[in-house]
């Protein structure tokens, strides 16, 4: 009998990247904008633009969890730290759909809110991994 493997039943569970609460939160994150670039305000489409949005905002979890997959905690923080530069990226992005009108203020606000505190987790973490790496 073939068992799905879950959390629960997954032996390497408690090292999971889908354990941190980071990657749980720039998954949501993701999930959301991707959202907002399927309705923008635009009479004209600009798909390279949405395209580079959905890439960028999708890199920051995707990251986070190759990292985790890697061997070492120097490789880890790589990852780390590209993940924070996506969601850079993605959060000028919508500075620039803000400004064009294509997506409100308060849904900008809310998601400059959440990039930032996805950054300080970031930012904690590869702190902590430099710590521990000494």
């Amino acid at each position: 009998m073939n068992q799905k493997i879950t959390p629960e039943r997954d032996e390497t569970a408690g090292h999971s990247y889908k354990n941190l609460i980071v990657w749980q939160k720039s998954i949501e994150f993701a999930s959301t904008v991707i959202d907002i670039a399927e309705n923008l305000a635009t009479k004209r489409k600009h798909f390279r633009l949405i395209e580079q949005l959905e890439a960028a905002v999708t890199s920051v979890p995707m990251n986070i969890a190759e990292g985790k997959g890697r061997f070492t905690k120097k490789d880890y923080g790589h990852f780390l730290v590209i993940a924070r530069g996506s969601l850079y990226e993605t959060l000028t992005l919508l500075e620039i759909f803000k400004l064009k009108g294509w997506i409100s203020e308060e849904d900008f606000i809310d998601l400059e809110m959440k990039s930032i505190e996805i950054s300080k987790m970031l930012t904690s973490l590869h702190y902590k991994l430099r710590i521990n790496n000494s």
